[in-house]
This record gives C-alpha cells, sequence and structure tokens, in this order.
C-alpha cells in the first residue's frame, strides 16, 4: 500500500540523487522548488556559502488567489526569475526537489525562463 508518507520518502530519495549533482554557486546558484498541497515555494540558494540569496512563494502576505494550482506556480517563477535578476543573477541551476517535472514544476520552471532566468 502506497501511503503519503511512503511517497514523501520517495521523494527525499530522488532529491538526495538530484543533490549528488546539483550544487548551486555564488555565479550560478541552484533554483530550488517545494511543493506542498496548499502552496509552492522557490528560492535561490548559494550552497558554498549555504546562503538562501533571494526567495518567493504562495504563502506570502502580499500573493492572491489559491497557492497549490499550476497558476500559482507560474506566478512565483515570475516573480522569483524577477527577484534574482534584480539582484544580478542571470543563470541558475534548477533542483526540481525530487518532485517530477510535471504540472506545477513544470509550470514554475517554464514561467522563470519566460521571465529572463537561463537553465
Amino acid at each position: 500500500m502506497i501511503t503519503k508518507a511512503n511517497r514523501n520518502v520517495a521523494r527525499k530519495r530522488r532529491h538526495v540523487r538530484v543533490r549528488s549533482r546539483v550544487s548551486g554557486t555564488a555565479v550560478r546558484p541552484r533554483l530550488n522548488v517545494f511543493r506542498s498541497n496548499k502552496h509552492i515555494y522557490a528560492q535561490l540558494i548559494d550552497d558554498v556559502s549555504g546562503v538562501t540569496l533571494t526567495s518567493a512563494s504562495t504563502a506570502e502576505k502580499g500573493f492572491e488567489g489559491n497557492g497549490g494550482n499550476v497558476e500559482a506556480a507560474r506566478k512565483i517563477g515570475t516573480v522569483v526569475a524577477q527577484r534574482a535578476i534584480e539582484k544580478g543573477y542571470k543563470s541558475v541551476v534548477f533542483d526540481r526537489g525530487g518532485y517530477l517535472y510535471h504540472g506545477r514544476i513544470q509550470a514554475l520552471a517554464d514561467a522563470a525562463r519566460e521571465a529572463g532566468l537561463e537553465f
């Protein structure tokens, strides 16, 4: 029987595999994505110094609408790309967080690319 806990364990295992190959630097940070049922979170991380450079999420006060759908993921992708470009980051490494590249994750990535990020 596949339970929610088992699915999350499998996702974390996939994330560890991805993270063994993907690392962010000060020049090319990692765009990390976390998805819950109600919200989606994206942040740019410099793994060398262990610092979050910028972030965006549907849980922020200024966000309007439902945070758990594809349209919200598109908005967050655009917002995180704009914030990254404002701070001078044009190129990033995409970390899908162990999730399938489908649905909300794909929508966020496509919106970030359209807003000017390169990955």
